[in-house]
């Protein structure tokens, strides 16, 4: 099983930081839904199947996310913290997010919510992901299955996913716009910037820094 951190170096620093980018993620996902202007692939997928089962979008999220760590089982995957966290966390605050934040509005104020949210979730990608205490379950899922095919280019597994994910997505109903778009876009250039800077150094390796794939919330 891949090795996972643990929290014998700065632990209050790591915990805090998990949480604080799990919460600022779901954060993003709740602005980008509001904007209207459309979702990352994963998030319309959520969408689509929150529209036809009548579950809130964050129900879907922590459903989905425990059904796809499972899959980390046969990948002999071992999830750490972050992992569980990020399944159950997200959710949470997505749902109660989307309570206090108004739907519809003026397509500046769309618009504006839909470059924060983006924004936003860059940041919380690098703010998880740097506590160095276990990626989120999709994430997990692409970098465990190229792990155990090194064969296969991680970009062409993630793009493989995320497409069949978010034609599944938009057959169910999930919103596909000018905001996927731009998520795809940018996200990895966000992620790219944010998570050196929020990386927590782990003095038992050599090369500090966190070993992940674009993120997938």
């Amino acid at each position: 099983m891949a090795a996972i951190g643990n929290l014998r170096h700065r632990p209050a620093r790591r915990l805090t930081q998990l949480y604080v980018g799990l919460a600022l993620y779901g954060v993003s996902m709740a602005l980008m839904i509001r904007s209207g202007l459309g979702l990352d692939p994963w998030d319309v997928f959520h969408q689509g199947l929150s529209r036809i089962t009548g579950l809130s979008f964050g129900t879907v999220t922590i459903a989905v996310g425990a059904l796809v760590l499972l899959l980390w089982i046969p990948l002999r995957q071992r999830p750490g913290l972050g992992t569980v966290s990020n399944v159950v966390v997200i959710g949470l605050v997505v749902d109660a997010t989307l309570a206090l934040l108004p739907a519809g509005g003026p397509l500046w104020v769309r618009i504006g919510a839909l470059v924060v949210g983006i924004v936003a979730n860059g940041a919380a990608t690098g703010l998880y992901l740097g506590a160095r205490l276990g990626p989120g379950p999709r994430d997990g899922l692409m970098t465990g299955y190229v792990a155990r095919r090194p064969g296969r280019s991680i970009r062409l597994v993630r793009t493989v996913i995320e497409v069949t994910v978010l034609a599944l997505g938009w057959l169910l109903g999930g919103t596909v716009g000018v905001g996927t778009v731009a998520y795809a876009l940018s996200i990895g250039p966000l992620a790219q910037l944010f998570i050196p800077i929020f990386t927590v150094a782990d003095p038992d390796v050599a090369t500090p820094g966190p070993v992940a794939p674009q993120p997938a919330s």
